[in-house]
């Protein structure tokens, strides 16, 4: 019989807790700390997330009923508190776990590097999306974002290799998704697909002088002159693929430059489609090819509200919310690790089901998630949790 760790403390394991350390004493998170240190804080919202609780008393009352077993998991703290947890995510600087998320996508990202898109492309490329979650206005007054509600906006960044989240900005629900191309860095040679959202000829002529790629919807309103034709293989569901230059009156100062417009006309949905680049070596089916993954991004966020608590928080303020978002994308993401360095051919939705029922056993983490010990059987489900596989509909 296996004697050695908790499966929690074999999922924490492969957290860089130097770097953990490093954030804190960044930010000073431990000054005047005595007992509830900030790692422990971050162990106790992490179970949290892998086993859906719904509230700081669900948290404290679960922790208390395993009280002998906290040591274990690496909280140091001898009873985790609903009010100590509770100051923690108010007083705490979210900036600390804002940091390690990002240091482990870091790590992340080179695991799914090799993933195969299905298209003949080597460069990197992201989808940018926004997704809004509603507040209530009375609780939550500091995220205003219309007269009768508040929310917050998850402006997303995704690698569409391995659906890694590389940027996250996190902003009340007032700011518009294409004000986030000016926050944005460039990666030169990488793509980037966005919707008409984000429309704005001035904002993506910078992402073009930095050497990147967009691949865009285009506005119904959108004025333009037709300098070249392509010919194109109608069978293919294309229609054109044209070089223009952009005709009205901001546009064509904002976008000085011949930009490339494809149209492509999908034969399951029967819709037409107007696309924008400033790629021009690519083959056009090619570009519709990858406008179709920009909807990973949308799964992405479907996905994690369903299955991570970021719609309910276990706080009011602005730093709680934060910390709570920022520590689940930490949670999504080193499952994402735990994944690729053992090798687990399961989804990401099986693997968090098993650990959500788990975490106190001391199973071998390889044997459980493989099925070794015993067999998980596949459920009916929707490819829309499916978010390492390949997306293959529209």
């Amino acid at each position: 019989m296996y004697t050695g760790k908790l499966v929690f403390s074999q999922v924490m394991d492969h957290l860089p807790l130097h770097t953990f350390r490093r954030d804190v004493a960044r930010y000073q998170g431990e000054r005047y700390v005595k007992q509830f240190r900030c790692l422990d804080q971050y162990l106790v919202m992490a179970f949290a997330q892998l086993t859906y609780r719904e509230s700081l008393r669900d948290i404290a009352v679960c922790l208390r009923a395993h009280q002998s077993k906290l040591y274990h998991m690496g909280i140091r703290s001898e009873a985790v508190a609903r009010s100590t947890l509770s100051k923690a995510n108010e007083k705490r600087d979210w900036h600390i776990y804002a940091d390690f998320a990002h240091a482990l996508i870091r790590i992340a990202r080179p695991l799914y590097a090799d993933e195969d898109l299905g298209l003949e492309l080597d460069n990197t490329v992201y989808a940018l999306d926004a997704s809004t979650v509603d507040l209530c206005l009375s609780v939550f007054p500091w995220a205003l974002f219309r007269s009768t509600k508040s929310a917050v906006k998850l402006h997303t960044l995704l690698d569409l290799r391995g659906n890694i989240p590389t940027f996250i900005h996190i902003s009340n629900g007032k700011l518009h998704d294409v004000n986030i191309l000016d926050i944005l860095l460039p990666e030169a040679g990488a793509f980037y697909i966005m919707d008409r959202g984000y429309v704005d000829f001035k904002r993506l002529f910078k992402l073009h002088t930095a050497g990147a790629f967009f691949v865009i919807r285009a506005k119904s309103n959108t004025k333009y002159r037709r300098r070249y034709s392509r010919s194109v293989d109608k069978s293919s569901g294309l229609r054109c693929d044209q070089t223009i230059v952009l005709t009205g009156v901001n546009t064509a100062n904002g976008y000085p430059q011949p930009i490339r417009r494809i149209k492509y006309h999908d034969q399951q949905t029967g819709k037409t489609f107007n696309f924008l680049t400033n790629n021009f070596t690519i083959p056009a089916l090619t570009v519709a090819g990858l406008y179709r993954y920009r909807w990973q991004v949308e799964l992405f966020f479907k996905w994690i509200k369903q299955h991570l608590r970021i719609k309910s928080f276990f706080g009011t303020s602005e730093n709680a919310v934060k910390t709570q978002i920022w520590i689940a994308i930490s949670a999504y993401v080193l499952v994402a690790i735990v994944r690729k360095r053992l090798n687990i051919n399961a989804d990401l939705y099986t693997i968090l089901q098993v650990l959500s029922l788990t975490l106190f056993e001391k199973t071998p983490l390889n044997q459980l998630l493989t099925g070794t010990l015993y067999r998980i059987e596949e459920c009916n489900m929707s490819n829309q949790l499916n978010l390492f596989d390949n997306l293959t509909g529209h």
